[in-house]
């Protein structure tokens, strides 16, 4: 999907509905889990997280894509000039337009874009980690930064400090909990496809944690499945899970219309942990899917919440 040359072509002619249409149809065929949930949102809301999501997966491709074999430190340059292209307001192809779109009605910050390559400068160089700081520090690059990007479009609710008694409070940030919802969901995904990626010759599983668990490189690139392996994952789970508790605490600072997406999104991710656990923590064989009416039966609850808390 991605083509990166050294004089990319101005596609001018592609409409800013086009380009929109392009993105949602990204979106829904990689990430249907994720789509679903953008539904709930505005109309607005949505066609930009289809924007920044679909910038999102084409950083991702460069290391994991197809073309992952050519990509270089210059090829990650070339990417960097061109969201700089675009954050200027020149969009470069098509996905661009809706993009540019995007920024010319929220206040997104590049910093956030910058950090994502910096994540897939991380997967160049590098195939495993020793300490889960050392995870961390990826998982924010390639999906805190998206925490930190979502929340731009959501909006925060500023009414919540209107009261006498908070004129002198700060203004409230959901920012940390926005990065931790990001890093849930990596952290998910890593869980999800430790068998893909080990199939790469790619461990994400802190090393310093297997050896906790007596659990060694060799295991995990064989998929031997036992006890020690089973407590390595519970541990891993409850990780997860821990953050999107982090997370949760952050959705009510955000703007009243983007609670329920936020709440869904959170929990129909964090669902696939649960099918890890019931496919007896085998990843390496079975993916771990949730069914459409497991997601669409968990969103009255994810309305509640959003009501709620």
């Amino acid at each position: 999907m991605l083509q990166l040359s050294d004089s990319p072509i101005t596609h001018a002619s592609t409409s800013v509905e086009d380009a929109y249409e392009r993105c949602r149809q990204i979106t829904a065929e990689y990430s249907k889990t994720f789509y679903l949930g953008t539904l709930l949102m505005t109309p607005e809301k949505r066609r930009a997280i289809w924007a920044i999501y679909v910038w999102c997966r084409r950083t991702d491709e460069l290391v994991d894509g197809p073309q992952a074999a050519t990509t270089t430190e210059a090829t990650l340059d070339r990417w960097e000039e061109h969201l700089e292209t675009v954050f200027k307001g020149h969009p470069l192809d098509e996905e661009d337009v809706a993009l540019v779109d995007t920024l010319s009605q929220f206040p997104l910050d590049i910093q956030p874009f910058r950090d994502m390559i910096a994540g897939q400068r991380m997967d160049l160089h590098r195939d495993r980690y020793d300490t889960f700081d050392a995870l961390e520090l990826y998982c924010y690059r390639v999906a805190g930064t998206v925490g930190l990007m979502s929340t731009v479009i959501m909006g925060v609710d500023t009414t919540q400090n209107t009261a006498p008694w908070n004129r002198n409070a700060p203004p409230l940030d959901p920012t940390p909990e926005a990065i931790a919802l990001g890093i849930a969901n990596q952290l998910t995904t890593i869980l999800r496809d430790v068998g893909e990626d080990a199939r790469r010759g790619r461990i994400y599983l802190p090393l310093e944690d297997l050896a906790l668990f007596n659990y060694t490189e060799a295991d995990l690139l064989n998929g031997v499945i036992d006890d020690r392996w089973r407590a390595l994952m519970q541990f891993q789970i409850q990780r997860a899970r821990k953050f999107y508790l982090d997370a949760e605490r952050g959705i009510g600072q955000l703007s009243a219309d983007a609670r329920w997406p936020v709440w869904s999104a959170l929990v129909l991710y964090r669902m696939i942990l649960d099918v890890i656990e019931e496919n007896d923590y085998d990843v390496f064989n079975r993916r771990a899917y949730v069914p459409t009416f497991r997601k669409l039966r968990a969103l009255p609850a994810a309305y509640l919440r959003s009501r709620l808390l």
